[in-house]
């Protein structure tokens, strides 16, 4: 099989990177091992985390992160371009590359993040909330979600909080067991009738608040669950991330996904691979798990397998590499010098990654791979944790990469 681009791996950057180059006519396929990581996504991407005005922040970086390898005007670029991007395929969200917002945690801690989606409330500040009386709600039997941190997060800020738990019967055969009541199996019975009878609930519970908030398990496959709700309920109603699975994070990922494959992109999930064919210093084509000894041929090819998390990166007992090109890696020789032994110090294994050229172009014995391209968190030189920067990395590099393969 002969395409254009071949993209190694399905997340977020993979899927940026293929429809990037899907709208301006490339022919693309994507080959995913799995799900991604935008199935544990918070639902905000940061841009850098670590300073007010992330533009600003970006410039404190090392020479060899990747936003400095692509440069501040690139980064300046896709964070604009991404959102019209997100728009078009259908993912809505909003936010400032110039500064960043605020947000809240499952556990009731306020964040900041660039871009958020629109599920979500959002706030210019991280010691004032704009509301004075809030109410929480929360479902009978649903673990994953934890109102006494929340109630204590607004607590500290100033605001009233008043919890409250719905019952409802469409709910009884997952409560039968706490592994099935679970956000992604919550969000696939939340549709028409319970839709309404959850909004008759609310009206008659809310009293004065300003606000409503409720866990984040409606509109898996799309957002009408959670626009047909907000229509029916008289107060702004927004929804707070829980933990794992993301039901917004599935969502982008199908909205990406279904974007990309409307585009003409050729989408194989539950495929891996495997190794590579290189021929004059190009990766001439690769072979995969699935299909034998049958070549997938293309002008360029794109890793975005992620780190370590997603098997883009291993760490064995004596060395940590790259497991499909065996690709050069920056990391410590030595396994002790992988981590500290205090958690909460620098753990020096975070910034681990393959390393590129100027173009992000991989290396193999030091020399670039020409038409092999890394982006996202495979990318070596980077923190995400620390800076806040996993999103941002994700999204700019792959914009970038296409940039690249289509100016060829």
């Amino acid at each position: 099989m002969k395409y254009e681009t071949i993209i190694i791996g399905g997340g977020l950057s993979g899927l940026l990177s293929g429809i990037s180059l899907a709208e301006r006519g490339h022919k693309v396929a994507i080959i995913s091992a799995g799900q991604s990581a935008l199935h544990f996504s918070s639902g905000s991407f940061e841009l850098f985390d670590s300073a007010e005005n992330p533009l600003q922040g970006i410039a404190s970086l090392s020479e060899e992160h990747p936003y400095r390898k692509i440069g501040l005007e690139a980064v300046e670029h896709y964070a604009d371009a991404v959102k019209d991007i997100f728009a078009r395929a259908g993912v809505k969200c909003s936010g400032d590359k110039n500064r960043n917002h605020y947000r809240i945690t499952p556990i009731g801690m306020i964040k900041s993040a660039w871009l958020t989606l629109d599920d979500y409330a959002t706030f210019d500040s991280a010691e004032e909330l704009p509301w004075r009386r809030v109410a929480l709600v929360n479902f009978e039997g649903y673990i994953d979600f934890y109102p006494k941190f929340l109630e204590s997060c607004f607590a500290k800020r100033g605001v009233d909080c008043e919890t409250f738990t719905l019952t409802l019967k469409e709910f009884e055969h997952l409560r039968e067991s706490a592994t099935e009541m679970r956000a992604t199996n919550i969000a696939r019975v939340m549709t028409g009738d319970i839709l309404s009878k959850i909004a008759q609930e609310l009206k008659g519970r809310i009293g004065d608040a300003e606000a409503l908030f409720m866990p984040a398990v409606f509109g898996m496959f799309d957002d009408e669950a959670v626009t047909t709700l907000r229509s029916m309920v008289r107060v702004p109603l927004y929804f707070i991330p829980t933990m794992p699975a993301s039901v917004p994070g599935v969502r982008t990922q199908i909205q990406l996904k279904n974007y990309f494959q409307k585009l003409g992109g050729v989408y194989l999930l539950g495929d891996n691979v495997t190794e590579g064919v290189m021929e004059g210093g190009r990766l001439k084509s690769i072979l995969t798990a699935n299909h034998g000894d049958m070549e997938f041929e293309a002008d360029n090819f794109v890793l975005a397998t992620g780190s370590f998390f997603s098997h883009g990166i291993i760490a064995s007992q004596e060395h940590i590499y790259e497991p499909i090109f065996g690709l050069d890696v920056a990391a410590d020789a030595h396994r002790s010098e992988w981590y500290n032994q205090d958690l909460y110090a620098h753990q020096p294994y975070m910034g681990y990654g393959v390393t590129t050229d100027e173009q992000l172009r991989c290396k193999i014995g030091g020399e670039s791979v020409a038409n092999l391209y890394a982006v996202g968190s495979v990318l070596a030189s980077q923190n995400a944790i620390v800076e806040g920067t996993g999103g941002g990395v994700a999204i700019t590099t792959a914009l970038y990469v296409a940039d690249k393969i289509i100016n060829a």
